[in-house]
């Protein structure tokens, strides 16, 4: 029987070494392509901006206190959430197993590896036509925060390649899409800037310009990759404490004319994303009913813990503290979690945990053909 001589047993052990090393850097490498889990690419207004606004000369800011104060991951300061502590998006994240938030894209960290979570272009104000929101001078639109999305998809294909890269936004990323009510709030309900639209649109025209416009945006994103849409209808934004200070409503009230227009455009939209999954191959479109999921929260707020479902938290001005926005000088309660509302227009975190845990585990009352959980599964 031979053996190695002490010279040709090094020479062995050398090769079984970089064999070794070679074995480790591939099973690191697979492991951390496994660990991309997925990512969440969210747009939308105020509801789901995670900071963007921040980085904006705009009138449109929650970065002051006590916007985040249950915001445990910043340590209750404020991030430019319009809440109190998470937002809908965030808690979607966390329910589906994401391990990061998705970064604001207008962050100076919203680079590199950061993205694989996902990316937020969300905006305080913006909405769905170019025109919503001027009154706050500044904010990203629909159509801005798809630009954006396609600069954020090249880096992709930098960092994974373009093969992976296509299939990891098409296979594991969701796309959350939130917007609408400020086309109705801060766009065509106030006179004095949309007179004009008022003049030449009435709520079919103007509606329809909203759904053309969404169409082109959703598709666009399509061509981009995105392959799993979820998209959430405009909210009862006649039962919010802005609305029903500034009409003076009493408590069980909500404003008629911004809740027909908010049902009128929700019809539209849940045809246009039936429309858009039989016409573009391979793709998902998941109709989220915000409207009558937080329509449940105002109409039976005792049955989910809630003291009331009128009065905002942090505000000021009238019974329902519903005029000025939520800032350091503002009235604050003391039971946040008791409260639907946490300013004049947006939930609180409380509300938005049941909201969230309704999209991702519901049944098709509120969230269809399926929820997110099995909209991730696919």
């Amino acid at each position: 029987m031979a053996f190695c001589d002490g010279d040709n047993f090094r020479g062995l052990n050398m090769i079984l070494s970089l064999i070794i090393i070679v074995i480790i850097s591939m099973v690191r490498k697979s492991t951390a392509d496994d660990n991309l889990l997925g990512a969440s690419f969210i747009f939308g207004d105020s509801l789901v901006d995670a900071g963007n606004n921040n980085y904006l000369n705009t009138l449109s800011k929650a970065d002051m206190t006590p916007n985040g104060i249950d915001f445990k991951a910043s340590g209750g300061n404020p991030t430019g959430r319009f809440t109190n502590g998470r937002t809908i998006g965030d808690i979607v994240g966390e329910e589906l197993g994401i391990p990061n938030y998705a970064i604001p894209f207008l962050a100076p960290n919203a680079t590199g590896k950061a993205i694989f979570y996902g990316v937020n272009y969300a905006s305080g104000g913006g909405g769905i036509l170019n025109a919503t929101g001027r009154i706050f001078v500044n904010r990203l639109g629909m159509d801005i925060q798809v630009d954006y999305f396609n600069i954020t998809r090249k880096e992709f294909d930098k960092l994974l390649g373009a093969s992976k890269a296509r299939e990891y936004i098409q296979k594991k990323s969701i796309f959350s899409v939130t917007v609408g009510s400020n086309d109705f709030l801060n766009n065509y309900l106030l006179p004095f800037l949309s007179i004009g639209a008022r003049i030449t649109s009435n709520p079919d025209t103007f509606t329809d310009d909203m759904i053309s416009h969404l169409r082109n945006q959703l598709t666009r994103m399509y061509e981009l990759d995105a392959r799993k849409f979820v998209v959430g209808n405009v909210g009862p934004i006649g039962c919010i404490p802005y609305q029903k200070t500034i009409n003076q409503l009493n408590e069980n009230e909500c404003v008629d004319l911004a809740d027909k227009l908010a049902r009128q455009y929700n019809a539209k939209l849940k045809d246009l994303l039936t429309q858009l999954g039989e016409n573009l191959p391979g793709s998902t479109f998941i109709y989220a009913n915000v409207y009558d999921l937080v329509m449940e929260l105002i109409t039976n707020y005792k049955n989910y813990g809630f003291n009331t479902a009128s009065k905002a938290c942090c505000g000021n001005g009238g019974q329902y503290a519903g005029i000025i926005p939520c800032g350091p000088t503002s009235s604050l309660c003391e039971d946040r979690d008791k409260h639907v509302f946490w300013d004049p227009y947006h939930p609180s975190e409380a509300a938005n945990v049941l909201l969230a845990k309704q999209l991702v585990d519901g049944d098709t009352k509120y969230i269809s053909p399926m929820n997110l959980r099995q909209l991730k599964s696919l």
